[in-house]
């Protein structure tokens, strides 16, 4: 079957996009997944106050990308919309939660940890989605989700607890994937009205770290201060390359992506920041990894099943206009 191209579009400029699309995934995916070497530096900074940094300075970044490219016009509707202003707010709060635990984990060495927190992160979601949307999940979707709790459970063995870090960073990204779909503004609009949320509270906090002789952000040197403003940077950079990635690739290969980070926080945590991975965090990782290999199976299965009902009922239709054999269409008719 030859892919679908727009009108006009020849079929190497579609490959071109194609191609563009999926560096621009692999680049949003890297830049998340490599987020574990960049906090560190704003040492000695502690999570809080590089947490109220990232939210001030991703404002700014935000504001600047959207002045340059011109995207104002959603910004009056959205404001007379209370609920749906209000789902932000919770949105800004559910990532805040989520920022802070991720950066506090990775500061404390607990990579892996955090790594393991996004590998079961499709699996919370579907669970929410069984939860409160009440969806209907597939065998192979059950399958995965109690493969998964196998996994926290053999996990939590090998902790001597239960991994609170992993199911803070996946319950809070989890919650805030569900209310972005409710909200549904584009991955740039989210995140300036997120962070216009955020700002205040942030600046508040730290001016008030300031004030109290708190703050490093002056004390600590320029560099360091430039690393605290750059935090605006690194978080709208990925989330940038991630939404011109989502025009020009299938979500499927999108879904395929979505586990470099995970992958490269992971390795990091093993090759870079050296942390201990007994053998019975190998097997609940191994538990997590098969789970999410059942899930890819079934979400590939799924999609192909979809194609191939979407032709055929092309196909049906296509037949349906053709004239039937023996009978004279309106053309034939008309020259007799």
């Amino acid at each position: 079957m030859k892919p679908d191209t727009q009108p006009g579009t020849q079929p190497g400029t579609q490959r071109d996009e194609t191609r563009a699309g999926f560096l621009y995934g692999v680049a949003a995916y890297a830049i998340w997944g490599l987020f574990p070497l960049y906090w560190p530096l704003l040492e000695p900074s502690g999570a809080s106050e590089i947490l109220a940094h990232r939210m001030v300075w991703s404002l700014v970044t935000v504001v600047v990308v959207l002045a340059v490219t011109r995207r104002w016009a959603w910004i009056p509707p959205l404001l007379r919309q209370p609920k749906r202003l209000g789902m932000i707010a919770l949105g800004a709060a559910t990532i805040s939660v989520n920022w802070g635990i991720y950066i506090w984990a990775v500061n404390s060495g607990h990579v892996v940890e955090t790594s393991l927190g996004y590998f079961i992160n499709p699996l919370v979601v579907i669970a929410l989605g069984v939860v409160v949307l009440r969806e209907r999940l597939r065998k192979a979707q059950w399958a995965a989700v109690g493969i998964g709790a196998a996994a926290v459970v053999v996990l939590a063995a090998g902790y001597g607890k239960l991994p609170w870090i992993a199911l803070g960073i996946s319950a809070s990204f989890g919650t805030y994937s569900l209310i972005k779909k409710k909200v549904g503004l584009g991955g740039l609009e989210s995140m300036a009205a997120e962070t216009a949320v955020q700002f205040l509270p942030a600046l508040a906090y730290l001016l008030f770290l300031g004030g109290g002789g708190g703050s490093t952000f002056a004390s600590e040197g320029a560099g360091h201060a430039a690393l605290l403003v750059a935090s605006g940077a690194i978080t709208a950079l990925p989330l940038v390359s991630f939404g011109a990635a989502a025009v020009k690739l299938p979500l499927s290969v999108l879904g395929m992506l979505q586990y470099l980070a995970p992958i490269f926080q992971f390795a990091l945590g093993l090759a870079v920041f050296h942390e201990s991975m007994p053998t019975e965090r190998w097997a609940g990782f191994a538990l997590v990894w098969l789970a999410l290999a059942v899930l890819t199976w079934d979400a590939l299965r799924a999609a192909r099943a979809g194609r191939a009902e979407l032709n055929a009922a092309r196909d049906k239709a296509t037949a349906a206009e053709r004239p039937v054999s023996g009978e004279r269409s309106p053309v034939s008719e008309t020259r007799s």
